[in-house]
């Protein structure tokens, strides 16, 4: 009779604990748009190292991670960041958009070209914030208004 007891009481608090335990699992909403898709893809990466050439989550570069982005929705870039400068049509920066690239002359850059390039992740109340790889810090988000990356700020392009 101790047993039944027992285990009733056991069955009892088992059912009382798990009736009472409410989780809460928030779905993160999936990207409806090619630019969302495009978008998240690129913030996949994040924390990813920094490697020259790199296109994997193994390491990754300023315009890889842009590269990987694009042809994730089937949309063929050029790897390298001065010649997708070339590519798409030259906007304001007033104008830029979720999914725009913004293109760099750093001062690493003796030759005077391009040679670093961004996604556009989001543009809020002229806060512009973008998705790139750096050789320090790897695949990070950041915004034009910090003062290293509006000095190098040449200009931004509308692919989609």
């Amino acid at each position: 009779m101790k047993k039944v007891m027992f285990l009733m009481v056991v069955f009892s608090l088992i059912m009382s604990s798990c009736s009472s335990t409410k989780s809460v699992v928030k779905k993160t909403p999936k990207p409806t748009t090619k630019v969302d898709r495009i978008v998240a893809n690129a913030l996949e990466y994040k924390g990813v190292r920094y490697k020259f050439g790199g296109i994997t989550n193994r390491g990754m570069d300023c315009s890889g991670i842009v590269y990987v982005a694009f042809d994730s929705e089937n949309v063929q870039l050029p790897r390298i960041s001065r010649d997708m400068a070339k590519r798409g049509q030259k906007i304001a920066l007033s104008k830029v958009k979720k999914g725009d690239l913004l293109f760099f002359k750093t001062k690493k850059n003796r030759r005077g070209d391009i040679n670093h390039v961004g996604l556009v992740v989001s543009h809020i109340k002229r806060q512009i914030k973008f998705v790139h790889a750096t050789t320090s810090r790897g695949v990070i988000v950041s915004a034009l208004s910090e003062k290293y990356w509006k000095n190098a700020f040449v200009k931004a392009t509308t692919i989609l």
